[in-house]
C-alpha cells in the first residue's frame, strides 16, 4: 500500500472513530428511566437553623386560597390590594430588615430570589396550609415572563381557575407558552456535551450555568451523602442525555395535598441548601458566617441557585401517583414528569384561564397570547397604557 493511501486510510479511521464516539455519547436515553427524586435528603453542617419568623397572619382561619408573594422593597405592592377579595395574601419582602419582635412574614436571608419566600411560607405555615390551595408569584405586577399579551399578573391571577388547575396533578405552572423553558425537544439535555460546550462559549449566561449545574444539584438535594457512599444504590444523577423538561419562571399553583408530599423537615433542608451556599449565610438572628464547607450546597451565584430551584418545584409537587411507574413507588419516571411539566399551550390556557378554542396554536404557544419581549424587558407601551 502506498504511503499516501495508508495516510488517507488512517485519517479516515480516526474520523470514523471520533464520529462514533460522538454518536455514542449523544445517543438517546432509553425510555422509562426513573430517578429517586422523592425525598429531600440534603444534610447541612450548620450548627443553628433559622428561627420561625414567616407566619402568615390569619392563614389558619381563611377559606380562601393563599397568594404567596415573594417580593423586594422596590416592587410596588399596591396592585395586590384588589386581589385580597379573591385570595388570602401572604407577602414576603426579601430585603426588609429583620424585626426580632415579630414572627410574621420574614425570611432569614435575601437569597435564591423568590425561592426563599416560597420555602419560608411552606416551613413556617406547614400546619395551616389552606385546603383551597396556594398560588406562588413574584412581587412585580408587570414582568416579561407573565403569560398575558400585556404581561399583567393581576389579570392572570384574577382569571386563574385554581380548581381546574389543580385537578389533574395538584400542581401547575402559571405559564403556558414554552418560550424560555426547557420544554422544547430541541433544548439540550442538562448534562450533554452540547450544553457543556455552550457554557464555555457563554460564561456570562446564568441560564446556561444553571442548566449545567442542575444534574449535580439534583444529586445533592435528593441524594445527600448516599451518592458518595454508593452511587449505584439509587439513581439521582442525571445521565448525559437525560433532559429535565420544565416551564419557566417559578410562578405556580399548588394544592395542600401536593405540598404535604414532603415533610416540613424536607423544606427546611432545601432552604438550608440555599443558605449554605451563600457568600454570607445567616442562621436565624446569628451574625454572618463564612461560606459553608459543604461542597454539596447550592452554587454561590444567586442567579444560578434560584434558577435551579425553578426547575425543581414541579419535581417536588406533581402528585406522585402520576409519576411513579407500577412497582416503583420510591422513584419518578422522567418521561412522565416531562410530559406533565410541559402540557400543550392550548390545553393549558383553557384549563388555567378559561381561554379555550384559541386559534393558531402549536404545542408550545398560541398566536397572540404571549410574545417574548425584546431583551427580556416589559415594553414601554405597557407602562404608557397604565398612565393613560
Amino acid at each position: 500500500m502506498r504511503r499516501r493511501t495508508r495516510r488517507s486510510v488512517l485519517h479516515l479511521a480516526v474520523f470514523v472513530g471520533i464520529l462514533s464516539l460522538i454518536l455514542f455519547l449523544n445517543r438517546p436515553s432509553p425510555p422509562g428511566r426513573s430517578f429517586a427524586w422523592t425525598t429531600v435528603s440534603y444534610e447541612t453542617a450548620a450548627a443553628r437553623l433559622p428561627e420561625a419568623r414567616g407566619e402568615c397572619p390569619g392563614l389558619a382561619e381563611t377559606d380562601k386560597p393563599a397568594l404567596v408573594v415573594s417580593r423586594i422593597a422596590a416592587d410596588d405592592s399596591a396592585w395586590l390590594a384588589p386581589l385580597a377579595e379573591q385570595y388570602h395574601l401572604c407577602v414576603y419582602t426579601a430585603d426588609a430588615p429583620h424585626d426580632a419582635r415579630s414572627t410574621q412574614l420574614q425570611v432569614p436571608a435575601n437569597r435564591g430570589h423568590e425561592a426563599m419566600g416560597y420555602l419560608t411560607f411552606l416551613i413556617d405555615n406547614y400546619a395551616h396550609l389552606p385546603d383551597a390551595g396556594m398560588v406562588f408569584v413574584h412581587g412585580s405586577r408587570w414582568a416579561w415572563h407573565n403569560d398575558a399579551p400585556d404581561y399583567d399578573n393581576a389579570a392572570l391571577l384574577a382569571a386563574l381557575n385554581i380548581t381546574a388547575a389543580l385537578s389533574p396533578w395538584g400542581y401547575h405552572n402559571l405559564r403556558c407558552d414554552w418560550s424560555v423553558s426547557t420544554c422544547s425537544p430541541d433544548t439540550p439535555a442538562q448534562g450533554s456535551l452540547e450544553l457543556s460546550l455552550q457554557s464555555v462559549l457563554e460564561p456570562w449566561s446564568a441560564r446556561t450555568a444553571s442548566d449545567k449545574a442542575l444534574p449535580g444539584a439534583l444529586a445533592s438535594i435528593f441524594g445527600g451523602d448516599q451518592l458518595l457512599q454508593d452511587p449505584a444504590n439509587t439513581r439521582v444523577l442525571l445521565g448525559r442525555n437525560d433532559a429535565v423538561r420544565a416551564q419557566c419562571c417559578a410562578q405556580f399553583v399548588l394544592s395542600r395535598e401536593s405540598a404535604r408530599q414532603h415533610t416540613r423537615d424536607e423544606y427546611v433542608a432545601l432552604r438550608q441548601w440555599l443558605l449554605d451556599g451563600a457568600d454570607n449565610s445567616h442562621s436565624g438572628d446569628a451574625p454572618p458566617t463564612s461560606p459553608s464547607p459543604n461542597r454539596r450546597a447550592a452554587p454561590r451565584d444567586d442567579r444560578v441557585a434560584g434558577r435551579i430551584l425553578s426547575y425543581v418545584w414541579h419535581i417536588l409537587f406533581i402528585q406522585r401517583r402520576a409519576l411513579h411507574p407500577e412497582g416503583l413507588g420510591g422513584s419518578i419516571d422522567l418521561g412522565r414528569l416531562n410530559a406533565i411539566a410541559c402540557p400543550r399551550a392550548d390545553e393549558c390556557y383553557c384549563r388555567l384561564y378559561g381561554q379555550c378554542d384559541l386559534p393558531r396554536c402549536s404545542a408550545g404557544g398560541c398566536y397572540g397570547q404571549y410574545q417574548l419581549p425584546r431583551d427580556f424587558k416589559v415594553p414601554e407601551w405597557v407602562f404608557q397604557g397604565e398612565e393613560a
